[in-house]
This record gives C-alpha cells, sequence and structure tokens, in this order.
C-alpha cells in the first residue's frame, strides 16, 4: 500500500497527500507541501518534524481545550514553516486526499498568511500557494500585527498591535490595544512609548495583582489606560484583546473618561481616543 498520494507535481516539489502525519518520507523535506488526515496538534508536529516539509495541511479536530488540537501551527510558525487547519466537518478523517479535495481552511500561521492562505479558502487551493510560493523571513520584532481599527474626526487612532514594545512616535497621539500583561515592566514599554491611552492585558493578574500594578505607575505619567481579562482574550494578539477583551481593571484616568469593569475593550478604546473631541 502507497503511504503517500502525489496530486500536483513541479519543479519547487509536490503536493502530497497522507492520511497519517506518521506516514512522512525523508524525501519530502524542504521541497513538499502535506496534506494530512492527522489534527494539527503538538504530536502530529512532532512525528512531521523528523522530516521537515515545505509546508502542512491538517485537520482543527473542532479546535479542542486550550486549542490543543490546532497547537501545530504554532509550533510550526516558530519555524517558519507555513501550516493551516481545514475545519473537520468539511473532510473524512483518514483520507488526505479527501483533505486536498474538499477540505476547507479554518485557521492559518502567519507564514502560511504570508503565502496568501487565508481561512474559509479550499484546500487544493493552499496547498498550491504554499507549493508555489516562500514566506516571509521576518525577525521577532518585525511581525507586530498592526492594525489600525478606527480613527476619530481628530485623526486620533485605535492602533492594534501584538505587544506595547511595538509602540512608534506617532502612536503618542494614538490610544494602542496590546497584548502584553500591565505589571511594572509593561509600565516601563508603556510610559516610553508614552501613548494617548491604551488597554492591555491583565496577564491574569498574578500575585497582589501585579499584572495591572502598571495602572497606577502610568496614572501618575497622565496616560489613561485599562486592562482586559486574561481569561476572555489570548496574550500576545492584540486583535482579541480588542475584539474579545473585557475590561478587568482601569486607572483613575480612564475611569473619567467613562471606562468601567465589564465593558468591551473596543467600546472603552472609544472613550479614550474620543476623550478630547470637541
Amino acid at each position: 500500500m502507497d503511504l503517500q498520494t502525489i496530486l500536483f507535481q513541479s519543479a519547487r516539489g509536490a503536493i502530497v497527500a497522507l492520511d497519517s502525519a506518521a506516514d512522512i518520507l525523508p524525501h519530502n523535506r524542504a521541497r513538499d507541501v502535506l496534506v494530512t488526515a492527522s489534527y494539527i496538534g503538538v504530536l502530529p508536529a512532532r512525528l512531521v518534524h523528523d522530516h521537515l516539509p515545505r509546508a502542512v495541511i491538517g485537520f482543527d479536530g473542532a479546535v479542542g481545550p486550550l486549542g490543543a488540537n490546532i497547537a501545530g501551527l504554532w509550533y510550526f510558525e516558530a519555524l517558519n514553516i507555513p501550516a493551516a487547519s481545514v475545519a473537520v466537518m468539511t473532510v473524512i478523517l483518514g483520507d488526505g486526499v479527501d483533505v486536498y479535495k474538499n477540505g476547507r481552511i479554518s485557521f492559518v500561521n502567519r507564514p502560511a498568511s504570508d503565502c496568501g492562505v487565508t481561512a474559509g479558502m479550499p484546500a487544493h487551493e493552499a496547498a498550491r500557494l504554499m507549493l508555489d510560493r516562500d514566506p516571509g523571513t521576518p525577525s521577532a520584532y518585525q511581525v507586530t500585527n498592526r492594525h489600525t481599527a478606527h480613527e476619530n474626526a481628530q485623526g486620533r487612532q485605535i492602533v492594534v498591535t501584538d505587544s506595547i514594545v511595538f509602540g512608534t512616535d506617532a502612536d503618542r497621539r494614538n490610544v494602542l490595544v496590546t497584548a502584553g500583561h500591565t505589571g511594572r515592566s509593561g509600565a516601563r514599554h508603556i510610559i516610553k512609548v508614552r501613548p494617548f491611552g491604551f488597554i492591555c492585558s491583565d496577564g491574569g493578574r498574578g500575585r497582589d495583582d501585579s499584572g495591572m500594578a502598571g495602572l497606577e505607575i502610568t496614572n501618575a505619567e497622565g496616560i489613561a489606560g485599562a486592562t482586559v481579562d486574561a481569561r476572555y482574550a489570548r496574550m500576545g494578539d492584540g486583535m482579541s484583546t480588542y475584539q474579545d477583551g473585557i475590561i478587568s481593571a482601569a486607572n483613575e484616568l480612564a475611569l473619567a473618561c467613562g471606562v468601567r469593569i465589564g465593558m468591551p475593550a473596543r467600546d472603552a478604546a472609544l472613550l479614550l481616543v474620543n476623550r478630547d473631541a470637541a
């Protein structure tokens, strides 16, 4: 029985269907896009790691607790290997060819996104993009995921990025929504950037509420800010802070703007950015 089915081939390599991630072979290394009928968690990623391919597709297994069923996406991202999952209900488990023909992409990592892969795309299109294109090779400080979520009539913006360390001089007039904790070290970075306002994570609070200790420090510096509850917004993902975040604490300056505990982060960000609007 052949363990691999070649679905397309070019000078760059092949798109290969595998019923199991355990069916990877040495000749797939660095050349081939593997379309597997395994979930794309850390265990299958370890199996694939023995012969690092060009790119990998697996199924999402309904994501699972703590995102365990797609955790291999980030494993591969750390290796700069494009990887994507397909929605489990679009495929037949154990049939790599079916994943290729009928799968629909549900999640992608940053290298796959670099290649043009997006959620909702057919798996066969995603596989071809990952074969034909190479991901970028950015440094950690170049992957900021910076996004302008809103701009008011005064030209002040709500800027979303994954960490306060990615703030720029331009952000002195912006509200920054980021995804690191707001402890003592976080406050140091906030003060260095001096944004018009900020929303960060409480980091899960920590002992003695140390994950939000920076609120008092920044208040003394004249910077309005708040934290979101780390149980609901993913740390390291600024868009999750903005879209999923629920305010867990705010300093006096932010409270004076109308920011309240339990408020959605996007509503709090609007209050902060518009606080001097005529």
